[in-house]
């Protein structure tokens, strides 16, 4: 197409492809008349196509990075050459211009550096060889109870995976169940054997009850004549030698001013007794009011320890401190006993 086109408008020639007034032609162009109807004066309204044309356009910057800031350009009559300037004007704008400094700059990138090596390798402190010296030892010596050590030599054991808590949860619950199962019940143990200091206490409090009624018994007959002497008012007392094979028969007996123990044989019908009564007499009235008149002259008198002791056919009488002691009866005993028993009542 050779010839441009035009559009007349108003008087001026406006470019029919590009819309811009052209002022000049070099080729006759074709004219095409505009006719307009004629509309009222109060409505018609002219507007100028410089107006319209002369609008601000829109931003057609897309990046900074890659398209230079677009430059204004002064209006020029459309030509053969200007879709080549704007092509070139295209083509250049993706440079970077060399007036933006306020952007970091592209990093390079470089080759990966050798590895580096060390020249000396990695020594073990002489304290932690020490100690891994005596843990070897120990081992060897005792192989069950040895616990490896990791040296920092020794490889990192692979962990293994963890596991969710609810997991964890759900294996040992299932695991004491299991447990409960399988292990037998334990016997119930006596109160004594979980408790061992109560049962010492228990031994104890026993071995002393046992003691102390065996100590009672002894000291029974004791406890016997002092409460009949404190009932029949008088200083009686036991005798603290009995001869062998006699043992005290019976409860002891007492009255006002009298206290009486009967003494029999252990196998056999032979006995004793002994009689401890208030009396004002002294010696030489028990032989004229006591022995004379049931042994005669056949009695023997023996003094020991401050007694008259006087003994007849296996019985005796003998005063001390206002009581008079009588032994009588058919148990066949020596003038020793009889002295002996004397002598253990004072």
């Amino acid at each position: 197409m050779s010839e441009k086109q035009t559009i007349v408008v108003n008087g001026r020639h406006y470019d029919a492809r590009t819309g811009l007034a052209v002022d000049s032609l070099s080729a006759a162009p074709t004219t095409h008349t505009v006719t307009q109807k004629p509309v009222a004066a109060s409505k018609a309204r002219v507007v100028a196509s410089a107006h319209v044309h002369n609008t601000a356009q829109r931003s057609q910057t897309l990046n900074r990075r890659s398209i230079k800031r677009p430059v204004t350009v002064a209006k020029q009559p459309a030509t053969a050459s200007t879709p080549r300037r704007v092509a070139a004007s295209a083509q250049a704008s993706h440079l970077k211009s060399a007036h933006i400094a306020k952007f970091a700059k592209h990093p390079v990138v470089t080759a990966p550096a050798a590895q580096r090596t060390m020249d000396i390798g990695p020594v073990t402190h002489p304290h932690v060889a020490k100690a891994h010296a005596i843990s070897h030892a120990k081992a060897a010596a005792n192989p069950v109870n040895h616990i490896p050590v990791r040296t920092a030599v020794q490889p990192r054991v692979a962990q293994a995976p963890h596991k969710p808590a609810q997991v964890i949860k759900n294996e040992t619950l299932k695991a004491a169940v299991e447990n409960t199962h399988k292990q037998p019940v334990a016997k119930k143990q006596r109160f004594l054997k979980r408790h061992p200091r109560a049962l010492s206490i228990v031994t104890a409090s026993l071995a002393l009850v046992l003691l102390g009624g065996y100590l009672t018994y002894l000291n029974m007959p004791t406890l016997s004549v002092r409460v009949a002497a404190a009932q029949a008012g008088i200083n009686a007392n036991y005798p603290n030698y009995r001869p062998d094979g006699y043992s005290l028969n019976g409860p002891v007996a007492y009255n006002e001013g009298q206290v009486t123990m009967k003494f029999a044989a252990n196998g056999g019908p032979q006995a004793f007794t002994i009689k401890q009564m208030k009396s004002s007499w002294d010696s030489a009235a028990v032989l004229d009011n006591y022995v004379t008149p049931k042994a005669g002259v056949s009695y023997i008198p023996y003094t020991e320890r401050g007694l008259t002791i006087y003994a007849y056919g296996g019985n005796a009488a003998w005063v001390n401190g206002g009581i008079l002691y009588t032994i009588e009866g058919n148990a066949p005993l020596s003038s020793d006993q009889l002295r002996r028993i004397a002598t253990s009542l004072i």
